[in-house]
């Protein structure tokens, strides 16, 4: 099954259906990442912190998204990444890989990732996916304490290109140790938004910038990026326009997956 794309890699296809909502399709497999396929609306933030809020509806349906494999979730304590639509859709999806935390209070088919721990998927031609848990840091240094852990994703096959999947990392230290595992990387999935809240971290970037994630492409040396976790919620401070006018000022527009 195909779904109108918004954001489409030439080997391996990739659709941004609005904010970290990306269905990858993946040796026969379908991956889709941070689930959120709610309305607009404001979800309160946990223990006081700052609430959030969805300012457009995603592209896609979720009655229309059809069979996914595996859920590939960065964390699920923030509404941006798992809302209530997606909460609903983690019930009914073979396996959610997660954060080890996460797993433990998700339960049911969720499955925790430390990273470099690896799970390996069948695929329908009889072959096999490997899903490596990745390195990921949500905001400065120490933001774990605040912001909780995060995981990121690297799909790798036998036949096939690599894909990174960054989740929610700020961390370019995170993206070098990829690199350095599995680069170059064929096809990078960056959450590039700028998501800033002023009473956390005095406003610091919880996820890369646009000028990061110029940095990030060339750390990884990908020749496919695609943006997405860059709209649909009121704290991301920058939008796909700001990262293609940085991909071009880099010489890195032909990398960049059109919307």
């Amino acid at each position: 099954m195909t779904v109108g794309a918004n954001s489409v890699s030439e080997q391996v296809p990739v659709q941004v259906f609005g904010g970290p909502t990306a269905l990858i399709e993946y040796g026969g497999l379908r991956f889709l990442t941070d689930p959120t396929f709610d309305e607009p609306g404001y979800y309160p933030g946990p223990g006081g912190s700052p609430g959030l809020t969805k300012i457009a509806p995603p592209s896609q349906n979720l009655t229309d998204l059809g069979h996914v494999d595996a859920v590939l979730l960065s964390h699920d304590e923030h509404a941006d990444n798992l809302d209530n639509s997606g909460r609903k859709l983690l019930t009914e999806v073979p396996l959610t890989l997660t954060t080890p935390s996460g797993a433990g209070r998700l339960g049911g088919t969720a499955k925790g990732l430390a990273p470099w721990e690896t799970v390996e998927l069948a695929r329908p031609d009889g072959g096999v996916v490997t899903v490596t848990g990745a390195p990921a840091l949500h905001g400065p240094e120490g933001a774990e304490k605040v912001t909780g852990d995060v995981v990121g994703f690297v799909l790798t096959a036998q036949d096939l290109p690599t894909v990174y999947v960054s989740g929610d990392n700020a961390s370019l230290d995170a993206v070098r140790q990829v690199a350095e595992r599995f680069g170059p990387v064929d096809t990078a999935v960056l959450f590039a938004g700028a998501p800033r809240l002023k009473p956390v971290f005095d406003g610091a970037l919880l996820v890369l910038d646009s000028a990061l994630a110029v940095e990030a492409a060339k750390i990884l040396d990908a020749r496919t990026v695609v943006a997405a976790h860059l709209d649909s919620w009121d704290h991301f401070t920058e939008s796909r326009d700001d990262v293609v006018a940085a991909f071009a000022a880099a010489g890195l527009a032909d990398r960049l997956r059109p919307a």
